[in-house]
């Protein structure tokens, strides 16, 4: 063959990087887009933080339009320049937040003249930390502190040991002489006394008896109570109240009275010392219900707010190609490009949020029981937009409502045919299931037949294998772990 040129024409959609840019702010949330806009404007100098000036007017006007591109973005932004930089002279308010925030644990003995006065934070203490500091404070030998530690370190986040004693022990006796396993299990028992009470037992059991001997019950309570957790543990967690009794030749009332023990004590002990990290999650959009009409808005304090900086823009001289003038000249374009990007943004969030209310608007009113069904496609045909953009908008954006703070997807549910022909939505469903198990006789829970009966009886055709699914989504135990003597 031959080489030759040819002419075509062709239509191709070019992915320009203003429009990948686009594509990414739509997809981020609040948090990850504060700290984009946060990069942007350290490293442009032709974006700056706009000042935040309030009026009740301003207020008002929130309430009554949709807000404009400076309305959108937050006031905070002055508020967090203003934490980067430390004041000169702490305020009073500060060191007393900062002495709240160090505590010595009142359970613990005080230390004497001679001992170091531990400040330690609370945030970033560990249970291994905790209990460690309890130990110093005891007095001991140094083998008897060594053992102490060893131990301390094979506790894991629950309190429990990841190692049985007979395995601490071989590893001790290669670095200590003449060791007894005795003295392994005093310390044990001193470390299980400390706070939180519990923490270095090999297993539940273990753990809840150190506990409930604390407890101020009397004889009689405390021997069955007890009784219970040794021989009986198991059957409790299966809910098998009956073969209880009968085994342990109790009173049903005594059998109440020893549950309601057992559910004060604490299984996860070291969980007390090292809580998870909690989540904080800052709502895209505002419902509230303004004349019995419901009312969508962005919300102002999500972003920081932006413009372009005038004193450097007028800078740039058009005729000028220096090197200078072209870092600015494409700075100042690039600043209008990242404002008309997030600009469009909010309005495509306004916008899908808006439909999503409109939608579900018998939600709003009436509850998770009436939520309709609802899919992407039906939103992106009554915007006209395309389904991968309204799927982008509603991952990871919240919604903060009267009833709740929800994510986007949280509206969208598929369905389920209706025995008069019309459709239930899934989420509908969980929050009948949720209703129907919380109003059950705890004596006789329902199994997931006779909730699947009890759904049919209402015209909603679902089978026993999803009321399972949607119950285990619930985080709703089977029915035989359901059973209480209440």
């Amino acid at each position: 063959m031959k080489p030759s040129l040819q002419l075509k024409m062709g239509q191709q959609l070019t992915m320009t990087p203003q429009l990948q840019q686009a594509i990414r702010l739509l997809q981020l949330s609040s948090l990850d887009l504060k700290q984009e806009i946060q990069e942007i404007v350290e490293s442009n100098p032709m974006l700056e933080a706009e000042e935040a000036h309030t009026t009740v007017a301003d207020e008002h006007s929130v309430d009554e339009q949709p807000p404009n591109l400076s309305d959108q973005l937050s006031e905070k932004y002055e508020k967090e320049e203003s934490d980067w930089l430390p004041d000169d002279t702490p305020s009073e308010s500060s060191l007393e937040s900062r002495w709240d925030n160090s505590y010595i644990s009142s359970s613990s003995p005080l230390p004497n003249d001679d001992a170091d006065v531990y400040i330690r934070s609370s945030v970033a203490e560990t249970l291994q930390d905790h209990l460690e500091w309890q130990l110093n404070l005891t007095p001991m030998s140094d083998r008897d502190r060594l053992i102490g530690l060893t131990l301390i370190e094979s506790i894991n986040a629950d309190g429990y040991l990841t190692s049985n004693l007979s395995d601490i022990f071989k590893t001790l006796k290669s670095q200590l002489n003449d060791l007894e396993q005795d003295e392994v299990i005093v310390l044990q028992h001193r470390i299980q006394q400390f706070d939180p009470i519990g923490c270095a037992s090999e297993e539940l059991s273990q753990c809840l008896q150190i506990q409930l001997q604390q407890c101020t019950l009397s004889s009689t309570l405390k021997k069955i109570t007890q009784d219970l957790i040794c021989n009986h543990l198991q059957s409790l967690g299966m809910h098998d109240y009956a073969g209880i009794l009968k085994k342990a030749a109790i009173q049903e009332s005594q059998l109440k009275e020893a549950l309601a023990v057992i559910k004060t004590l604490n299984p996860r002990p070291g969980a007390y010392i090292e809580p998870p990290e909690p989540q904080y999650i800052t709502p895209d959009i505002i419902v509230r219900k303004h004349q019995d009409r419901w009312q969508v808005d962005l919300n102002s304090e999500a972003l920081p707010k932006l413009r372009i900086n005038n004193n450097y823009a007028s800078m740039v001289q058009r005729a000028d190609s220096s090197r200078d003038n072209t870092f600015l000249k494409n700075n100042l374009q690039e600043a209008r490009w990242f404002l008309k990007n997030l600009q469009s943004r909010n309005e495509t969030l306004l916008r899908v949020a808006r439909k999503i209310v409109e939608y579900q608007n018998n939600f709003f009113n009436e509850g998770e029981t009436a939520m309709k069904p609802l899919v992407l496609t039906d939103v992106a045909k009554a915007i006209d937009m395309h389904e991968s953009t309204v799927s982008r908008v509603t991952t990871q954006k919240y919604m903060h409502t009267p009833k709740g703070l929800f994510e986007l997807k949280y509206f969208f549910s598929s369905h389920v045919h209706t025995t008069t022909g019309g459709e239930c939505s899934s989420t509908a469903i969980r929050a009948l299931i949720k209703k129907i198990v919380a109003e059950e006789n705890t004596r006789k829970p329902l199994s997931d037949s006779k909730i699947a009966a009890l759904l049919g009886k209402q015209g909603i055709k679902v089978a026993r294998r999803t009321i399972a699914k949607y119950r285990e989504s619930l985080n709703i135990s089977p029915s035989n772990k359901r059973k209480d003597l209440a």
